[in-house]
């Protein structure tokens, strides 16, 4: 299978005069789950936000495969963003919802999901916040997209669903890159291939899971 590769450079970002993220780097190919940690505040949504195109940032500069997507609209099919708001309509159906949002033959995939199989029919505003939430990741990595952005998926679900959706991730991981972030630091941790963090505006690698502790965003090694 062959691999993709994105590029992300030189993004710079300030609110009311305070630099929030300088000169961040990243690099994700497909194939890999990215853990992103950062302490709240630190950017972690913004810096999601400028990837997929919807807050600007002077300097940046992304790359795919070595060929420059500056453009915001040549990202669409490129990157796919999962918020932490609701994006689906609450009039659609689930079928609509999946028959909209992937193509055909993914479609009959989904469709085919045993968790469901049995909600297709009903209305988005009846799905509870689980439901809701396995629905929206399903259709995020189903799509033709090559890299995921993934901004909070295990908020407020159930330990079920939680291992259900990181099933999910996994499974998906093989064909697009991802970049996770999640107050679930351990469940991150468990995923992730590589580890990064945003600190003081910077992005770190992580090589080691005790460097958590060593830049202070865990208090201990007991929290490991």
């Amino acid at each position: 299978m062959k691999k993709h590769i994105l590029e992300i450079s030189g993004i710079q970002k300030s609110f009311n005069n305070k630099l929030l993220l300088s000169d961040i780097y990243l690099k994700l190919e497909t194939g890999q789950i990215m853990g992103l940690f950062g302490r709240n505040g630190s950017g972690k949504s913004t810096l999601f936000k400028i990837i997929f195109g919807i807050t600007s940032a002077s300097g940046k500069s992304v790359f795919i495969d070595g060929i420059s997507k500056n453009n915001v609209f040549s990202l669409l099919s490129e990157i796919s963003y999962l918020h932490q708001g609701q994006f689906i309509p609450n009039h659609f159906s689930v079928l609509r919802a999946i028959l909209l949002s992937v193509d055909k033959q993914k479609a009959s995939l989904v469709c085919e999901d045993d968790f469901l199989k049995s909600i297709l029919n009903q209305k988005i505003r009846n799905l509870s916040f689980g439901e809701l939430r396995y629905l929206q990741v399903k259709l995020i990595l189903f799509n033709d997209s090559k890299f995921v952005l993934l901004d909070e998926p295990f908020s407020g679900l159930s330990p079920k669903m939680i291992e259900m959706i990181s099933q999910l991730i996994k499974e998906n991981s093989l064909e697009k890159g991802i970049i996770i972030t999640d107050h679930n630091y351990r469940k991150v941790i468990e995923i992730s291939t590589d580890l990064s963090l945003l600190k003081n505006g910077k992005l770190h690698k992580i090589n080691v899971k005790t460097e958590l502790v060593n830049e202070g965003y865990l208090l201990s090694l007991a929290d490991l």
